[in-house]
């Protein structure tokens, strides 16, 4: 694992920037961006589409390190080149932004009031891949649709099993239960939550640390026996559905939580832009972000 880029996450002021749609979002992410469906034709097309979206933002002035640590990316966007570099050499040595990897494969059905990841098979495979290609760490998602600690424990628990075999591989793993913005028993599953992972913490080897990604929680601070954990490296929130507007507000409530934000972090952003309009307008989004994140 890389020592600088620990240090950049650890120390650095900003936030992770999601860039990470898959398979699944890629046409809603496009819509939002002015693209419809009826202007590409297959896979191929629409994620040629959605990396030249990508590539415009990772190169646009406005995305440094100054602001933005990290990126959390799509496996075909880490296997992809911006510049004639690798995805994640260039968001590196050219901007000083941490790269991440998304690993899981979607979402199983609900059950117990959760949705579990589906299987990673060759989750060995991609993270030798990532490791060759400078990749820094990895992101999965789950999610909490009710409070239920039978539900949450599952969800801790997959999420700390798979944490493990990518701390094994060198890779630095972001865990992110997500609790469903939209839950009647959110506050309740957060407590369930935050017990949970606590717990999984205490299962970690000497050294070995995590980074969580978690909804914004409903009170303010909840999450600060995380946030606070020596075995945690930091603790990001999703926008989770929240408007930019309202997804900073409630960040900049949460000291030393940050953002990775992806619809929210794209909102306003239009293919049909000119240069110094796309850039105008990335550039007060990252502002934005950024200053909720520094609170």
């Amino acid at each position: 694992m890389n020592n600088e880029q620990t240090q950049k996450i650890d120390e650095g002021r900003g936030f992770l920037a999601a860039l990470d749609q898959s398979g699944g979002s890629t046409p809603k992410a496009l819509k939002m961006y002015g693209i419809s469906e009826d202007e590409y034709s297959g896979e191929d097309e629409m994620f040629d589409h959605i990396h030249e979206m990508r590539s415009r933002i990772i190169t646009s002035p406005s995305f440094t390190g100054d602001r933005v640590v990290g990126a959390i990316l799509f496996e075909q966007t880490m296997d992809r080149q911006i510049q004639g570099q690798d995805s994640a050499d260039y968001l590196w040595s050219m901007k000083q932004v941490v790269p991440f990897l998304k690993v899981d494969k979607g979402l199983d059905e609900e059950t117990r009031g959760v949705q579990l990841m589906k299987p990673i098979p060759d989750l060995d495979d991609l993270l030798d891949r990532a490791r060759a290609k400078n990749v820094f760490g990895t992101k999965m998602r789950s999610v909490v649709k009710h409070a239920g600690t039978d539900g949450v424990a599952a969800i801790a628990e997959q999420q700390f099993e798979v944490g493990r075999t990518i701390l094994e591989a060198g890779l630095m793993p972001i865990l992110e239960p997500e609790v469903d913005i939209h839950s009647p028993t959110k506050a309740e599953a957060e407590a369930q939550l935050c017990e949970a992972l606590l717990g999984g913490l205490e299962h970690l080897g000497d050294g070995q640390q995590v980074m969580f990604k978690l909804s914004l929680p409903s009170e303010d601070n909840f999450y600060a026996p995380l946030i606070e954990h020596p075995k945690v490296l930091k603790v990001v929130a999703l926008s989770g559905g929240y408007s930019r507007e309202e997804a900073n507000e409630r960040l900049a409530r949460n000291q030393g939580m940050i953002a990775s934000f992806s619809r929210a972090l794209t909102e306003g952003l239009w293919a049909q832009q000119s240069d110094d309009e796309f850039n105008t307008q990335l550039d007060a989004s990252i502002e934005s972000i950024y200053t909720a994140s520094i609170t």
